[in-house]
């Protein structure tokens, strides 16, 4: 499982401008609408859902929300760089500025879970965390997201 089989340039925001937990997986939940087909408030309520039992704030900056919906075809990705980094509960009680939207079949299984350690392994890299915030451009971030996608596989 790969950084790019789960997203596309279009799954990445590099300028979110939110000012709370709850408005960025609104946020989120609204452009993963756009991606998946699936039901904007579904899509949010699987989120809230998960983020009861605990937070996904992971620390460091970083939350990865998460969930899983009954209509999906496949495991998608979303990214998104907060303008302000928010309150999001994390583990650490630091304020989160890097977001990673997972979204997984309910049959997923075992592929969510690589997924998401996927996302975390990418994202415990201080190199690329600060790459991340020092850029702008949806391109470029996409470019550092999947960097080592091919290239790990060998």
């Amino acid at each position: 499982m790969e950084i790019n089989d789960l997203i596309t340039i279009e799954c990445v925001v590099p300028g979110l401008k939110v000012t709370s937990k709850k408005q960025a997986l609104q946020e989120l939940s609204k452009r993963a609408a756009e991606i998946t087909g699936e039901d904007e408030r579904s899509i949010f309520d699987v989120l809230m859902e998960r983020e009861r039992l605990g937070t996904t704030g992971v620390g460091h900056g970083i939350a990865i929300p998460h969930g899983k919906l009954a209509n999906l075809d496949r495991l998608y990705g979303l990214f998104a760089r907060l303008d302000q980094a928010i309150d999001f509960s994390s583990i650490d009680e630091q304020p989160v500025d890097i977001i990673f939207l997972l979204l997984a079949p309910e049959a997923a299984g075992a592929d969510h879970l690589k997924a998401l350690a996927r996302v975390s392994r990418l994202l415990r890299d201080n190199d690329v965390c600060e790459k991340l915030r020092k850029t702008e451009e949806p391109e470029a971030l996409y470019a550092l997201l999947t960097q080592g996608s091919s290239s790990q596989a060998a």
